[in-house]
């Protein structure tokens, strides 16, 4: 898998299928009522497949301009020595009215002091590589919305700043869904006291 990774390709659907099948069990036999998926599923046929094992209640779709993705990419760094990560990227862009676009402000998440003599750069967070897993994903990506779209699940969500400017949007925009969730699982929970918690499953889903 890492071979596979390491080139900026994605993995084989049967093989995170069947990876997402042995959680799911998992999950199911220890009680858990609810799961987040990052970055799945990746294909349509992947949102058929895991509509098949589980029901999804929202699909949201984060999204960053091509530009300062590939930036942010190419800026990540490790630090070999704790573990911990960072990105040196700093990114300014001005709003352009004439195309609607906003401003995008990202200063750098930089390291302390510490850790600067040891980044390190992921093996596939070169610039050519980048490019060539934002193709595939994006070949791919257009399918899975539609699917959500088509069923009313998906959230469009345009990332333009860092981590500070942009969950409290974020969180605004996805409480209607976790009050709507809770609302569910309680009215569930109390109309049927036979029904276990594993098979109230509530899911969101990344596109």
């Amino acid at each position: 898998m890492q071979q596979i990774v390491s080139k900026g390709q994605l993995l084989p659907d049967e093989v995170i299928i069947e990876v997402l099948q042995q959680r799911l069990q998992q999950g199911r036999a220890a009680g858990e009522g609810g799961f987040i998926l990052d970055g799945f599923p990746r294909t349509a046929h992947q949102a058929q497949q895991l509509a098949a094992v589980t029901q999804v209640q929202l699909a949201l779709n984060l999204s960053l301009r091509h530009e300062v993705l590939v930036q942010k990419c190419c800026g990540r760094r490790i630090c070999g020595h704790c573990g911990k990560n960072y990105n040196i990227a700093d990114i300014y862009l001005p709003a352009d009215p004439a195309s609607g676009q906003p401003e995008i402000v990202m200063p750098p998440l930089s390291p302390p002091k510490e850790c600067e003599p040891h980044l390190e750069t992921r093996e596939d967070d070169t610039e050519e590589v980048v490019l060539r897993r934002l193709q595939v994903y994006n070949a791919a990506a257009a399918p899975v919305e539609d699917f959500y779209r088509a069923s009313g699940l998906l959230l469009d969500f345009e990332i333009t700043g860092g981590i500070p400017q942009t969950l409290p949007r974020l969180m605004a925009s996805l409480q209607p869904y976790i009050d709507a969730a809770r609302s569910s699982s309680s009215s569930s929970s109390s109309s049927s006291s036979s029904s276990s918690s594993s098979e109230k499953e509530q899911a969101a889903a990344t596109a």
